[in-house]
């Protein structure tokens, strides 16, 4: 048996992993995160549907955790079939993309340099998915669906953070 070619390998492996710099880092291999428990997502969706009612806008709204998934979805009786799904993928898109997604709508337009994101799986450019942050850390994300604009669907969506800000930034 040839054992030139694995002795070869062997070799370029301990080359390849001497030369790669090694930073310091924390020897934990666990670190803790923070996410909305339920209660504050119930309170950010009750409070984001009643600006929205304030307003006469009929809307869903989806408030998803730090992993993008899904906490709370509330629709109003009058809400088109189409926004709890819609809500969900604003939520979802602005979480995962750590950007609200009237920003998104913006600078992912055709000829832009990030117009690829628009073919992204769940993905959805249109205003109304806004993060949650507590202390600068992304804690969840709300998506609304079903104003009279992306815009105003940010801005509830704004509102219904706004209740338990006070809460987040402790």
């Amino acid at each position: 048996m040839n054992f030139k070619p694995i002795l070869y390998g062997i070799i370029a492996l301990t080359i390849s992993a001497t030369s790669i710099p090694v930073q310091a880092q924390d020897p934990s291999p666990m670190f803790a995160t923070k996410s909305l428990t339920p209660e504050a997502a119930l309170k950010v969706a009750q409070a984001t549907l009643k600006a929205c009612s304030a307003k006469s806008f009929q809307v869903a709204v989806a408030v998803v955790d730090r992993g993008g998934h899904m906490q709370v979805m509330l629709r109003d009786r009058f809400a088109g079939p189409h926004t709890p799904e819609t809500a969900r993928r604003k939520a979802w898109t602005a979480l995962s993309f750590r950007t609200n997604t009237t920003q998104m709508s913006n600078f992912t337009q055709p000829g832009e340099a990030a117009s690829g994101t628009r073919h992204i799986r769940d993905a959805l450019m249109l205003g109304g998915g806004v993060m949650i942050r507590a202390g600068g850390q992304l804690v969840g994300a709300v998506g609304v669906s079903g104003a009279t604009s992306g815009q105003a669907d940010e801005d509830c969506a704004v509102k219904g953070i706004g209740s338990i800000q006070d809460e987040l930034d402790f």
